[in-house]
């Protein structure tokens, strides 16, 4: 819900999303799930935008966001956590990588901190995915989006279901549902370097999310100047 130039983070993520060709998206909510709701019915059609309530929000970690929604993944879709801004670019490259069950979308900088959802690679394929990674061992992070296509809705579904009979699933991240199938089947990555995007967990990243999209609507702003 935060303001981002007029647009709350959740209107951006979903301006993109239609921008990119997806028609319908879903929206897990928790905490405050009265007013994402009715910023959601004031600005979008609810056969495009629908929302599920998460009832477990203040006692469980996102994979059981992701087993509320299970019932949504009887299609390909793309799972996008809430507090990931990107341009356009970033969603299209996944969109045109090759159609594989699961594909991590990562990036890569110089260092990690401790926040970062690090990923330890082979090649293009996803070995381990885990914040607590040995820095020695990091080839890049996730950037919190990635395509479930073909068998993978069913795949990631069941691993879902599987983790919340066990007493620690409740804890657990979704991501820790993809480590575990990375261990049993090919799990692919997209590399989005060179693109811009932010996961805005602080006061400072909400600042460059600010900055970022003022650059993007100055270029939008040249382009139509020039066309």
């Amino acid at each position: 819900m935060l303001c981002i130039h007029e647009k709350s983070l959740l209107e951006w993520q979903i301006d993109e999303l239609f921008k990119c060709g997806i028609e319908q998206v879903t929206v897990v909510a928790g905490y405050g799930a009265d007013q994402v709701e009715k910023l959601l019915a004031g600005r979008y059609e609810s056969h495009k935008v629908r929302t599920i309530y998460n009832p477990f929000y203040t006692v469980a970690d996102n994979l059981v966001s992701c087993w509320v929604a299970r019932t949504e993944m009887n299609g390909d879709f793309i799972l996008l956590n809430g507090d990931t801004l990107f341009e356009t670019a970033v969603l299209q490259r996944l969109l045109a990588s090759p159609d594989r069950p699961v594909t991590v979308t990562i990036d890569r900088k110089l260092t990690y901190d401790a926040d970062d959802m690090k990923v330890v690679l082979d090649g293009e394929r996803l070995v381990r995915i885990d914040k607590d990674i040995p820095p020695d061992q990091v080839d890049a992070e996730s950037v919190g989006m990635i395509s479930f296509r073909g068998e993978g809705p069913a795949l990631f579904r069941a691993v879902i279901e599987q983790a919340l009979r066990r007493p620690q699933g409740l804890k657990q991240w979704y991501l820790s549902g993809i480590d575990e199938m990375a261990q049993s089947m090919p799990i692919w990555t997209c590399s989005i370097e060179g693109l811009q995007w932010v996961e805005i967990d602080y006061p400072a990243d909400l600042k460059e999310a600010e900055r970022l999209v003022q650059s993007w609507i100055q270029k939008q702003d040249l382009a139509a100047g020039t066309g």
